[in-house]
């Protein structure tokens, strides 16, 4: 599996500390994998609309980029921006985890 960046087709004019950065690191796409990649599909897509990127890290084809980023279980979800820099493990199916873990504030 090549990392891929799935981004919304419009990102606007919004300021760059606006913009959301998230890498999910995966061992292959197992079923697992691909409900942490819904799940944070929705999420994204309900609460940060047009401001965000998801970069998909398989592990399996690169191994190197667990120890930069201290993975130890996958799938897990990383925030690089806004910082600070949070972690998130497990599939995402709990969306007010998901929700509190990123500190995004749910949309009205």
């Amino acid at each position: 599996m090549t990392p891929t960046t799935q981004t919304p087709a419009d990102l606007g004019d919004e300021p760059a500390a606006e913009r959301w950065n998230l890498r999910l690191y995966v061992a292959g796409m197992t079923a697992a994998a691909r409900r942490a990649l819904e799940s944070i599909e929705k999420i994204c897509e309900e609460h940060l609309a047009n401001r965000y990127t998801i970069e998909v890290i398989d592990l399996l084809e690169r191994p190197q980029l667990a120890e930069g980023e201290q993975i130890i279980a996958v799938p897990t979800l990383v925030r690089h921006l806004p910082p600070p820099v949070r972690k998130i493990i497990g599939d995402l199916s709990a969306t007010e985890k998901v929700l509190v873990g990123l500190d995004i504030r749910p949309t009205k």
